[in-house]
């Protein structure tokens, strides 16, 4: 019997000619098998593929951009087409709507030098990113349009400001130790800390920490939570950090007296919360002087109240509210530091209370980067503007908001509004860490204070901009330029070949036409101490090299069978790890260096030497900078790396010598612009900085490589992640800067725009 079928019909009115009358007429519709309802629906779902974001871009060979180009690709992946931004031409993104978000990792006094010099220690950005551009040393403007008021909300202070600032006139006196930011006796009593000799504090119980503090001594956050007894505000709650920012304890009391008033926005604390707690105030005393060492530092923020609640008496405190000082006795509120100093968001709105872990760690932090940076650069900071500063946009929120908003819905943005201060308008969550200004004084613990923050703040946000940064003793004129000469050292001896022994009569000629078949030969030179004649061939790319010692080494030119090598150097050392990691670079995948091309007009000619080859996406034409002459060699980009494969296939058996591209288009440029003669290894030993300094820059820039990885591994997929290697413009002589792009999660797809 046939499967049961539902016929779905609609009757429909229409007039009948001959009667004039309305009759109605079913319409039949298609009819649908019971059993195939369900199960279509279904693998119609499953189906169905899942849109993803991608990038694509047609530039190759020529990937130089401009800053603006970069700040419009970053506002067309945040805001997108309907917020006034558009597509750019240079590279789309394609789904924009499906990115989580977007980080950008700036890496100052880093370049495109840094990058190829020192390629193996790029392990995770050479792995990563495919998508790669030169670009010209980083500007002000850009950054200042990129975060707008964010990366400058506030005044420098002069010379004379900065004398009077209170912070200055308050520790230059006393000098930068430890000890120095440690509260006197008489500061304690000013500020009302119980003392062992106050009347009101008889009762109170001391801590055993009675050794003498020194530099070394640590520092143990500290911050309590109070409700309202009859007695008036009892300890509820308790929290202590080590100098590492672990919490040690976290507990709640019982006070002895009944609670009049939770404080519960304040405190977090509720009668249901509270009801089974057995523990005692005399035990938290117990087990606080218990835990402290003898020099123990206790660190809080108005700290004095904390400590009356505690009932205890401690003779080593850091108060960060005198800590960052004020003029007139004013104080910063933890929330405020946390934001200005650190880029810390804490006791947030609709959270239940404070969080006393949170606060007690904040509060170190702030300790710890006092003491770490010192006085000059906290006033610095100028956090009286910062303060004003927001005051002024507190009270203009509203209004502001409004604007913005209407803006928007007219199509019209601000154009001194940078991006970020636009997604914070939209209600975004935004990350800035690490000042530009600041950077080339970083150290790795500030760099390492910057990576934990972001890891923390990352996940809450969906645009993250991190500034990391070279310490400044690897950024000096001397060794940029030493850095250079010893790359273009190295380049200059990976492109040498020795080729021999010949007769004395050989014919270069001849011998410079096999050697052209692999590509463009700068120099020949014939080398006349050995018993036999050899010749010193210099080629313009790496791919040419590889071509001849895999190609001629053994072959007869010129009359003679020759023996193809590379020079055994200090340079050339680590050559065949250098072009095993070239060959496996995501930027090379997809790509032919294809050599032996046959004189053409243009680029119509070129085509129909290559028209045997399938999937060409694009083509890559080298010429001479001087004379516009194109070379005799190209580079084939492919739709797909199995293109590629087939590709390579087909030109084993014609004329044209290749090989899989090791180049990359940015170094082929940047070589190209600044091309000099390398000089001899001896002359750079003789001028070369201490073998220690070296080692010191190679790890950090494996450390920066290390930490963009960890960043890289805390962002959801789907992030457009885009990573600047920007120089600097105080460099004299400085290369250009290099930005690596991409999505995380991103397949290998070769798709044109």
């Amino acid at each position: 019997m046939g499967a049961q079928t539902y016929g779905v019909i609609k009757k429909r009115c229409y007039k009948d000619r001959e009667t004039g009358r309305e009759t109605k007429k079913a319409k039949k519709k298609r009819k649908i098998e019971e059993n195939d309802i369900c199960p279509n629906h279904q693998e119609i779902k499953i189906s169905s593929k899942v849109k993803k974001p991608r990038l694509s871009t047609r530039m190759f060979g020529e990937g130089q951009i401009s800053y603006e180009q970069l700040y419009e690709l970053l506002k067309y992946a945040t805001l997108g087409k309907h917020h006034t931004a558009t597509q750019p031409s240079w590279c789309r993104i394609h789904h924009q709507r499906r990115l989580a978000g977007v980080m950008v990792v700036i890496l100052h006094h880093v370049d495109q030098l840094h990058f190829y010099r020192y390629y193996l220690q790029f392990k995770h950005l050479r792995k990563t990113f495919r998508h790669r551009f030169s670009l010209p040393p980083i500007s002000g403007d850009f950054i200042e349009k990129l975060c707008g008021a964010s990366i400058n909300n506030h005044q420098q202070l002069n010379r004379e400001e900065m004398n009077e600032d209170p912070i200055i006139q308050k520790y230059t006196k006393k000098g930068y130790s430890l000890s120095s930011y440690v509260l006197t006796p008489e500061e304690m009593h000013l500020h009302d800390y119980p003392l062992e000799d106050s009347g009101t504090c008889s009762h109170f119980v001391r801590t055993d920490c009675n050794g003498p503090v020194t530099d070394s001594s640590p520092l143990f956050g500290l911050d309590c939570e109070m409700c309202l007894t009859d007695k008036g505000s009892e300890l509820t709650r308790i929290a202590v950090v080590d100098s590492s920012g672990r919490c040690i304890m976290n507990e709640l009391v019982k006070p002895k007296l009944p609670i009049r008033n939770y404080l519960t926005c304040y405190s977090g604390i509720t009668e249901k919360l509270l009801h089974p707690v057995q523990t005692t105030l005399a035990e938290i005393q117990g087990r606080l002087r218990n835990l402290l060492p003898s020099d123990a530092i206790l660190v809080g923020h108005s700290l004095n109240a904390d400590l009356r609640a505690l009932e205890m008496i401690h003779p080593n405190i850091i108060d960060t509210s005198l800590l960052f000082a004020r003029k007139g006795g004013k104080r910063f509120k933890l929330k405020f530091l946390a934001a200005a100093v650190l880029g810390k968001e804490i006791q947030c709105k609709g959270q239940m209370g404070h969080n006393p872990t949170e606060d007690a760690q904040c509060a170190l932090e702030l300790a710890q980067y006092f003491i770490d940076q010192g006085p000059k650069k906290v006033a610095e900071l100028n956090l009286e503007a910062r303060l004003s500063e927001q005051r002024k946009v507190g009270e203009a929120e509203i209004w502001v908001r409004a604007k913005q908003k209407n803006r928007i819905q007219k199509g019209v943005q601000n154009p001194s509004q940078g991006l970020f201060d636009s997604l914070q308008s939209l209600g975004q969550k935004t990350l800035l860490l690490g000042e530009q200004n600041n950077v080339q004084n970083h150290t790795a613990s500030l760099n390492k204070q910057v990576l934990q923050r972001a890891l923390e703040e990352i996940p809450k946000s969906s645009f993250n901009i991190i500034q990391f940064g070279l310490d400044s003793k690897h950024v000096t004129t001397d060794l940029l330029a030493e850095s250079s000469s010893k790359m273009r050292a190295q380049l200059s001896d990976m492109l040498t070949v020795y080729a021999g022994p010949f007769t004395k009569d050989v014919c270069l000629k001849t011998v410079k036409k096999a050697f052209r078949k692999c590509g463009h030969v700068r120099s020949i030179q014939i080398i006349s101490e050995t018993f036999k004649p050899h010749l010193c061939i210099q080629y313009e790319v790496l791919e040419a090299v590889q071509l001849a010692l895999k190609d001629l080494n053994g072959a007869e030119v010129g009359g003679s069978t020759i023996r193809v090598q590379r020079p055994i150097a200090e340079m050339t050392l680590d050559c065949e790890v250098l072009v095993k990691e070239l060959e496996r670079d995501l930027e090379n995948e997809g790509i032919l260096y294809v050599a032996g091309l046959r004189k053409c007009q243009g680029e119509t000619e070129l085509q129909e030497q290559l028209g045997h080859l399938k999937d060409v996406r694009s083509i890559f034409w080298p010429r001479d900078l001087q004379t516009g002459r194109q070379r005799n060699y190209c580079f084939l980009r492919f739709q797909t790396p199995e293109s590629a494969s087939r590709a390579l296939q087909t030109l084993k058996e014609s004329h044209m010598r290749s090989r899989r591209a090791l180049t990359s288009p940015t170094l082929f440029r940047w070589v190209c612009l600044t091309k000099e003669e390398g000089r001899g290894v001896a002359e750079l030993q003789e001028k070369q900085k201490p073998f220690n300094l070296e080692l010191g820059l190679k790890k950090a820039i494996r450390t920066l490589d290390h930490r963009v990885k960890t960043l890289y591994e805390r962002v959801p997929e789907h992030t457009l992640c885009l990573v600047l290697l920007p120089g600097a413009n105080r460099l004299s002589g400085s290369p250009c800067g290099l930005s690596l792009l991409g999505i995380k999660g991103e397949k290998n797809i070769y798709m044109s725009c």
